[in-house]
This record gives structure tokens, sequence and C-alpha cells, in this order.
């Protein structure tokens, strides 16, 4: 294994822990896809959360802004998928704090809990475990920016860009494998494994 995780070796820990799968399958909102992705069940493990942890930090340790200011900063995930990552991160480069914004109801903006204000000035990069379009990264970001927090990069496992995903311009993206795009069908009149009479197997996430 390298000090930092090649993309072969993070793509062959995902399909070893099954997160990461080739298939036909339906999701709650019967979208077919090619592939199932869901990184938390290759963070269940702590062995695979070090190792991917630790990885994406020694790529954040590399910008020198970051170093530099290590001692202060602060890691911020929205909602929970991304704390294993963000603990994991925090612990390796011994950074200040770990926190989280989270929503009541799916359409409820992110917030953070009573009593967590970010401070004016305060340092930050956000960590999750995906970006794919970015929505949920950019709400954080505006949600930190608006307390007068400074976000200076952005850092996750994955990142698998759709034609959707956002612009975050000059911020600094740091990720450990990039994916393509899987294959979406808006249903199974659509599906190309459908009409190829594939078994499909319905994913509740």
């Amino acid at each position: 294994m390298h000090l930092i995780p090649t993309q072969d070796e993070v793509v062959a820990v995902l399909r070893e822990t099954g997160a990461l799968r080739d298939g036909h399958y339906e999701y709650p909102t019967g979208m077919h896809s090619n592939e199932y992705l869901q990184v938390p069940l290759a963070l269940r493990y702590y062995q695979h959360q070090r190792m991917l942890s630790v990885g994406l930090s020694r790529l954040l340790r590399a910008n020198p802004e970051i170093r530099a200011g290590v001692r202060d900063l602060s890691i911020v995930t929205p909602m929970t998928g991304g704390l294993p990552v963000a603990y994991g991160v925090c612990e390796s480069l011994r950074c200040r704090q770990v926190y989280w914004a989270e929503r009541d109801h799916d359409d409820e903006p992110l917030h953070f809990r009573q009593f967590l204000e970010p401070e004016k000035g305060e340092q930050v990069v956000i960590v999750d475990d995906i970006l794919r379009t970015g929505q949920k990264l950019a709400e954080l970001k505006q949600l930190l920016e608006s307390r007068g927090a400074v976000v200076v990069g952005l850092a996750v496992i994955i990142y698998q860009p759709t034609p959707k995903t956002l612009n975050f311009g000059s911020l600094p993206l740091y990720y450990l494998a990039k994916l393509d795009r899987a294959s979406y069908y808006p249903d199974k009149a659509q599906c190309e494994m459908c009409k190829r009479g594939e078994p499909l197997k319905k994913v509740w996430v």
C-alpha cells in the first residue's frame, strides 16, 4: 500500500467491502442504474477507514496554507455520512475540532446544532465521503461563510462528477479516486438493462 493510496487501491477496497457494485439497481426514486456506490460500507472497517482518512490527510498536508494553520483548523462535514472520514482526517492532521451540519427534514436547509457556531475567521476544510453534484457541500460552504468562517479546501474520498456538478472555482479540491459517472435511467421503460432482461435489485439509498 502506498503512503497515499492509488486509485486502483481505493477501488479495490470499495469492491472488497461491497461499497461499489456493478449490476442492475432500482433506487427509491424509481431511477435505474448499473452501479451501486455507498462509501460508508467501506468505512465501517477500521483498517479501511484509517487508510482512506490518512491518505486524504496527506493530500491536505501538502497544501502549505493548510499545513501552516493545521492546529487551528476545523474539519466540518455535511450531515453524518462523512463523519468517519472527518474524524480520521482530524486525528491524522491533529486539527482543532470536528463538527457537522444536519437537517431535520429533507425539505429543510442545513443547520448547526444549538450552541454550535463557527467563529469569525475560523479556517475550515469541508470533508465528505463523496462528491457528485456538490449540492450539499455548496450549501454547507454557504452556511459556514454566512457565519464568518473561511473555507480553505474541500476533501472527499471519491469524486464522481456529473454534468450538473457545481464548480467551486479556485477552492482546492482533494480526492483519492475519481470514478466515471454511472449510467442512470429515469425509469424501467428507458432502462437498457430492463430491455435485456437483467435481474433487478431494489436498494434503499
